[in-house]
C-alpha cells in the first residue's frame, strides 16, 4: 500500500526504508518502534512565513525550534505554527504524519544541522508509518539546507 510520501520516495529514487509500526503515543516509543535513538526520529514542523507561505523545519527529536534562530536565519520578525486543518491544507499530511516528501507543495525544507551525517526517519505520510533515510541525502534531494534552527528540549 502506497501514499503520496512513499511514492516521491520511490520515484526519487532516494535509498529508503519504510518502517511500518502501531500508534506511538511519544517521541520514545516512535524511536522504539523503530528501533533508532530518540535524536533520529526527525519532526517534520510546518512553519508560517505569511499567508501561503510555509516551509519544512526538519528537527531531531529532544530539541525544539529555536524561533529566534529561525527568524534571524530567514531575516523575518514573525513566524508561527499553522493549526492542523492549516498544516493539512498546506501539506496534504495530518500532524504526526507530516513529510516533505510528495506534500501538496514543495515548501523548503531547513534541517537543523545536528542531523547532519546521520540515518534518520520521517514521518511516511500516514500515522504508523516511517521511512529511514540517510539525511544527507534526503535534504539535497527536497533541495533544503542545514542550519542551527533548534535548542534542547527542557528536561520534564
Amino acid at each position: 500500500m502506497s501514499n503520496p510520501a512513499l511514492a516521491a520516495l520511490e520515484e526519487s529514487g532516494l535509498e529508503h526504508r519504510v518502517i511500518r509500526h502501531g500508534p506511538v503515543g511519544s517521541l520514545r516509543e516512535a524511536a522504539d518502534a523503530r528501533g533508532v535513538e530518540v535524536a533520529d526520529v526527525v519532526k517534520t514542523i510546518v512553519v508560517r512565513r505569511g499567508d501561503d507561505d510555509f516551509l519544512f523545519a526538519l528537527v531531531p527529536g529532544g530539541r525544539m525550534i529555536s524561533w529566534p534562530k529561525l527568524r534571524t536565519l530567514l531575516s523575518v520578525s514573525r513566524l508561527s505554527m499553522p493549526d492542523a486543518a492549516t498544516a493539512k491544507a498546506a501539506t496534504g499530511y495530518e500532524r504526526g504524519t507530516i513529510t516533505p516528501f510528495g506534500a501538496l507543495k514543495a515548501w523548503p525544507v531547513i534541517a537543523d544541522e545536528r542531523l547532519r551525517g546521520r540515518l534518520v526517519t520521517l514521518g511516511g505520510g500516514e500515522h504508523g508509518v516511517a521511512v529511514a533515510v540517510n539525511s544527507d541525502d534526503a535534504v539535497a534531494e527536497l533541495d533544503g539546507l542545514y542550519a542551527d534552527i533548534t535548542d534542547e528540549e527542557p528536561a520534564a
